[in-house]
């Protein structure tokens, strides 16, 4: 069934090409498009196109296929891990009416116009204890050298010891020790970055924060963002999609708790289905969710604790997702300077009712949902990357492990999984013998701003229609909350410092 498939270009200038194609393709015998293009048979085996690159790194083309279609395509092109906006952080200066008031209200001053919140400052004898929260530097190390850039000035001259502690809503996560003279130093360039850290220390494993009055503490936060979902491939149409804006709240009380609510709604949508979900279903019926112009996203209580020896852990309940409340734990601890990541998870839930922001989904054959999970995370800072294993129950009540790998890039994350599981308790064709995958991207919004940021934007593809190697989907999953704050990636990224 081969044939012969050429194209020409003609490029007149750097900007502009003409494109003209021949694509002998049969498509009434591919699999799966056999009924449609036999009733609409193409009325050409010619394409012609215009591109045009308006910048260096984007492209947009312009196409009349088959003879009676038309299509656009826009694609960009960067070098993965490279900034389209050089990146640029603004120091702050003091004014000089501020120079006479206490050197505490002067440092929280000096830290939150730099990007820092909740922060504190404690005085014992010769040293200086400041605690932060790190609302703005995607990588710690960068964190930590602009509050030590920001600092140095302001230490009075009495203090000997100062240590800088990054939180994560109230938890300590990287405790740095220095010295003022080696912050002095370092400031006025007398030595460079590396011998700055070289004479310094990092610390994962601090639980300590000092108690006292914290500066610029936000209990709240207020969110919106645009979504676009896509859902492609169903009997019903190849292209369904849906637009429109989420919203989100976080109260944060206390240090590790948080409530969250999350809310959404879609002016635009045209997904729908033709499937049928099989009656074991866990994520095949999803598309009833989908199809609601309001969805609840999640409404919840979490709780993350650090305990000794940098053991994490996590309890989250309440609406956990689109399809699924319940009660949600995690546990967590690095181990050989986080080379690897060991830990376990589990859920109990119920499946929501479409349709319902707060009602719960009376299933006569299965009322409730559990998963048990032995999790773990090798971390690679050689290659930049991680590899996570997830053995165990999965929500289906298939057991089995599921593989993703991740490989990162100055912030950008792509990510794949593989899962594979006993099936023999399906009953549908589809689900038996399946495995499941998918890939994925996470993009930080650093890229874009021309100044750093913790936000990303991530997106994923895997077929929807299949209930292998499921899970819920959490708000914080917990080896991610750990992150790259562990000993051999801090060692790594302080280059960023």
């Amino acid at each position: 069934d081969g044939h012969f498939f050429y194209g020409v270009q003609f490029a007149p200038s750097e900007r502009f090409a003409l494109m003209a194609e021949y694509n002998p393709t049969d498509y009434s015998i591919q699999a799966g498009s056999n009924t449609y293009f036999k009733n609409n048979p193409p009325s050409s085996k010619f394409n012609f196109g215009l591109r045009w690159k308006p910048f260096s790194w984007s492209t947009i083309d312009l196409s009349w296929q088959r003879g009676d279609e038309p299509g656009i395509g826009v694609s960009f092109e960067f070098e993965l891990g490279r900034p389209f906006i050089p990146i640029y952080d603004h120091l702050y200066r003091e004014l000089p009416e501020h120079a006479d008031d206490p050197p505490e209200l002067r440092m929280a001053r000096a830290l939150n116009e730099s990007g820092f919140s909740d922060i504190g400052a404690t005085f014992r004898d010769d040293m200086l204890i400041v605690d932060l929260q790190n609302d703005s530097y995607f990588f710690t190390p960068r964190a930590l050298g602009v509050a030590v850039e920001v600092l140095a000035p302001l230490v009075p001259d009495h203090v000997n010891r100062v240590d800088i502690i990054v939180k994560e809503n109230g938890i300590p996560a990287v405790r740095l020790t220095t010295t003022r003279e080696d912050m002095v130093l370092y400031k006025t360039e007398q030595i460079t970055a590396k011998q700055f850290l070289y004479l310094s220390e990092f610390d994962t494993a601090n639980r300590y924060v000092p108690a006292g009055e914290k500066h610029d503490r936000t209990v709240v936060d207020l969110g919106i963002k645009p979504i676009v979902r896509f859902f492609i491939n169903d009997p019903s149409g190849f292209f369904k999609y849906r637009a429109g804006i989420g919203a989100a709240a976080e109260i944060r009380p206390r240090p590790g708790s948080s409530f969250i609510a999350g809310i959404s709604t879609y002016p635009v949508n045209t997904i729908s289905t033709s499937n049928i979900a099989p009656s074991q279903a866990v994520r095949s019926d999803i598309v009833p969710y989908m199809e609601e112009s309001v969805v609840l996203d999640r409404l919840m209580a979490q709780q993350i604790v650090k305990g000794p020896a940098e053991l994490y852990l996590k309890a989250a309940a309440g609406i956990l997702e689109a399809q699924y409340a319940g009660l949600d734990v995690e546990a967590g601890l690095p181990v050989f300077g986080g080379r690897l990541i060991v830990g376990g998870s589990g859920s109990v839930v119920k499946k929501r009712e479409p349709g319902s922001l707060f009602s719960m989904h009376d299933n006569p054959s299965k009322d409730y949902y559990s998963t048990a999970f032995f999790d773990t995370r090798l971390n690679l800072p050689e290659l930049d990357a991680w590899i996570d294993v997830k053995a165990g129950r999965f929500l289906a009540g298939d057991r089995g492990a599921r593989v993703t790998v991740s490989k990162f890039y100055n912030g950008l994350t792509l990510f794949a999984w593989y899962g594979m599981t006993g099936t023999s308790m399906f009953d549908d064709p589809y689900n038996r013998g399946y495995r499941d995958k998918g890939v994925g991207v996470s993009i930080p919004l650093r890229f874009f701003k021309g100044s750093d940021s913790r936000t990303t934007y991530s997106m994923a593809i895997s077929p929807w229609s299949r209930d292998v190697a499921q899970d819920i989907t959490r708000h914080t999953t917990l080896f991610d909350y750990i992150g790259r704050n562990i000993e051999i990636f801090l060692d790594k990224d302080s280059s960023f410092f």
